[in-house]
């Protein structure tokens, strides 16, 4: 059906890469003098400067001599040096570092295995619409469903053999988590714009990487666009406000980020107006709107959109704009 302006009735990623912080594996040679270690950070990412620190309730580690030993080589010794940073190795190398504690009973050894590897975290929203040919990232929105895949980069262990423990919003997900789940997917919360998600990947001895990331939402919007009858949809440029039109044209209404991707998915419904008037179009072409200016007529006329989700109440977009003939 066309639509005829001259009536006056109160007629719009890939992916994110993170770098993962690699593990580390602490080895810690028993002993009677309970000497702890800490390693900051706890699963330092490639050539990351970490800090490994001594100490014990038992010994007066600050009256005795330390030496700090790197693969094997003598780097660095002091009395009361309870402290040690070096770079962590490259992405599957490790370096092994043993502090040499002079005691008054006698020497004894602690030994820390550095070993980190990366892990990249790629997300994508599962049901969120994009156009065809669009250069950009299908964005989540309220109520949206979305998966996170982990990749780490562990030589010699493939992905699907390790052990993950997923956390959402720092809460562990214990459904989710477990022997060959690299793949985590959960509804976003309307009541929270940006979620963390944490994953730590295992291999079976023990060796672990961690990463996390923050995923926002984005609010759902529409472009409006001019089909022509022999190049079809001009995707080049959306119309701007106060689009001229002459004769017969085609609008036509392209949503960004709604869900679910089928724009014909009877959840969605679609209001248009045309200054303010309720306007039907045919249920197979929902986005399209004939418009059509008698000859020697002139004026301007506000055409609106709305779409709202009823099945995810928070889900709606809008846009006008006005159209002069």
């Amino acid at each position: 059906m066309w639509y005829n302006l001259r009536m006056r009735v109160k007629f719009l990623s890939l992916f994110t890469i993170l770098i993962a912080f690699a593990f580390v594996t602490p080895i810690n040679a028993a002993s009677p003098s309970s000497i702890g270690v800490t390693v900051a950070p706890e699963s330092p990412a490639p050539f990351e400067n970490t800090t490994i620190t001594l100490n014990s309730y038992t010994n007066n580690l600050d009256s005795v001599l330390i030496t700090w030993f790197v693969n094997g080589s003598n780097s660095s010794s002091g009395i009361g040096k309870k402290s040690f940073s070096l770079n962590a190795p490259a992405a599957g190398a490790e370096s092994v570092v043993v502090a040499k504690i002079s005691l008054p009973e006698g020497a004894l050894e602690i030994r820390v295995v550095i070993k980190p590897n990366s892990m990249i975290l790629l997300w994508q929203a599962e049901d969120s619409y994009v156009p065809p040919f669009y250069r950009g990232k299908a964005m989540p929105t309220e109520d949206s469903e979305i998966k996170v895949v982990a990749m780490p980069e562990t030589k010699n262990v493939s992905a699907k053999n390790m052990i993950y423990n997923w956390k959402k919003d720092y809460t562990n997900d214990q459904g989710a988590s477990g022997y060959g789940k690299n793949s985590y997917i959960y509804t976003n919360d309307y009541l929270e714009p940006t979620s963390n998600i944490s994953v730590t990947a295992s291999t079976t001895d023990g060796a672990s990487s961690q990463s996390n990331i923050n995923i926002g939402v984005a609010a759902p919007k529409i472009s409006f666009y001019k089909k022509d009858t022999t190049l079809g949809i001009i995707w080049e440029k959306a119309l701007e406000q106060g689009h001229r039109i002459f004769g017969e044209e085609t609008l036509v209404a392209i949503p960004y980020f709604v869900s679910p991707k089928n724009l014909q998915h009877p959840s969605l419904i679609w209001n248009w107006s045309i200054n303010n008037s309720p306007i039907s179009v045919p249920i197979g072409k929902r986005n399209l709107l004939p418009l059509k200016v008698e000859e020697g007529i002139t004026g301007t006329s506000k055409v609106r959109l709305q779409i709202d989700n009823k099945d995810r109440i928070f889900q709606t977009a809008s846009k006008e704009i006005n159209i002069e003939f």
